[in-house]
């Protein structure tokens, strides 16, 4: 979410730390509490219940809980006349921790005050318990398991037919093989974007973009490919603006997010700036980064496009636990995550394989695979762009051996995010020049 959570895992040692949610519906008001290293799952309260609560906007509960009454121990007292629903766990607490994970309003809350407003019901999972009941296999095993559970498709052959994905457009294809051919260079590349009217337009509005700063005038697609934007900003750019634009970016997202684009945008420019400040001998190839930071959140596409109402729900889950990694939220709901899935997509569309592994594995830190050092590159900016607001997802601090891994330093990284904040202005020039990109 676009307000800054912490994680989950700040909490794990402390289990008197009770995390509070505010929910609504129709009817009014109702507070929850379970303990902070578990989600909620909002299927238990709507049974529990009999009522369709749902969880505030992050901004609506920023608001509600800021309120200044709330500073005094009247204000907290006063705040359980709501219909409060606590996990059966703190069934024998007689006081409790609590946390507003939006707000960080924490106090001492008293089990008297609750009076006969409260009920006792089995409301939260631990990201234990949600693996303990993940299916092992591979990533297309599990993509396989999860549409033929929550569709009505049935896997025949490939599962890529059975998925109903569009096709990358002929052009999008032969800039795939040019971003996997080690030999291809600038007299391969102008032709193909020359032939592409689409595609030529857009590179002309992406040499113009402010961000680039290109000197003079940009004449010609010579002239924006050559002078100002490279051969692999050109590529990288053209094929994830292709493969976003392949699939709609949907509505019914996490209210108060950081919109698709905009996060992919920031994200790209940052990885790669991250990545010149890695020794050269380690260093990954600038441009790879960039695609894989561009592409790094493709996933989120895909399950929108296949699980269409079931996307919903997990909108509303994640905005109901801002606090946990959305890896199992998405297993939770989908039983399969976005990174499996968008990895899945990439690897079938030939790119190239560091780019498939670095979105695959970018949240895994026990992978050491080929794109060890990429994946970790995403990993870092991506939480750095969170405590910024700037990308969705738990705060949650950088470990110092991740740094050591890319030998870079905490001050690098806060270097190009100062850069990247002052940059705003023109980042989002060119978020709007993609999105509006025909």
């Amino acid at each position: 979410m676009s307000i800054a959570v912490k994680s989950i895992f700040s909490s794990d040692k402390d289990s008197r730390v009770i995390r509070m949610v505010l929910l609504n519906d129709h009817e009014g008001k109702a507070l929850v509490l379970l303990p902070a290293n578990m989600l909620l799952n909002l299927v238990s309260i709507w049974k529990h219940s009999g009522r369709h609560l749902q969880p505030v906007r992050c901004k609506d509960a920023s608001k509600f809980f800021n309120q200044a009454a709330l500073k005094s121990q009247a204000g907290q007292e006063k705040l359980f006349q709501l219909p409060v629903f606590i996990d059966q766990s703190l069934a024998d607490y007689e006081r409790f921790d609590v946390v507003e994970s939006y707000t960080g309003l924490a106090f001492e809350a008293q089990s008297e005050w609750f009076g006969d407003h409260m009920s006792l019901c089995s409301l939260g999972l631990t990201s234990q318990s949600i693996d303990q009941h993940q299916q092992d296999g591979s990533d297309e095993q599990v993509i396989t398991r999860a549409v033929e559970r929550f569709t009505t498709l049935r896997i025949q052959q490939r599962l890529e037919d059975t998925l109903g994905l569009p096709p990358l457009p002929p052009s999008m294809k032969r800039l795939v093989e040019l971003r996997s051919d080690p030999t291809a260079g600038i007299d391969d590349l102008v032709p193909l974007v020359r032939g592409d009217a689409s595609l030529a337009a857009q590179v002309m509005s992406w040499a113009a973009s402010p961000y680039y700063a290109a000197p003079g005038e940009v004449h010609s697609v010579e002239d924006a490919v050559i002078r100002v934007l490279g051969f692999d900003l050109v590529v990288n750019l053209a094929l994830g603006v292709a493969m976003g634009k392949t699939l709609k970016v949907p509505d019914d997202t996490p209210r108060d997010g950081i919109p698709y684009w905009k996060q992919s945008v920031y994200l790209a420019a940052a990885t790669e700036l991250v990545c010149k400040k890695m020794p050269a001998e380690i260093r990954p190839k600038p441009g790879l980064v960039y695609l894989a930071g561009l592409l790094q959140n493709f996933g989120y596409l895909i399950l929108a496009h296949l699980f269409p109402p079931h996307f919903s729900l997990l909108s509303r889950y994640i905005e109901a636990n801002p606090h946990m990694a959305l890896e199992f939220i998405e297993k939770q709901v989908m039983n399969v995550t976005r990174e499996q899935i968008g990895g899945w997509l990439l690897d079938n569309w030939g790119l190239p394989e560091v780019v498939v592994e670095a979105v695959r594995y970018h949240n895994d830190l026990n992978y050491d695979g080929l794109a060890s050092h990429e994946a970790k590159l995403i990993y870092v900016v991506s939480r750095a762009l969170r405590s910024k607001e700037l990308a969705d997802g738990p705060v949650e601090a950088i470990p110092d051996s991740v740094l050591s891994e890319l030998r870079i330093t905490q001050a690098d990284v806060d270097e190009v995010l100062d850069h990247i904040v002052a940059s705003r202005g023109e980042l989002d020039a060119l978020v709007h020049t993609i999105m509006h990109a025909h």
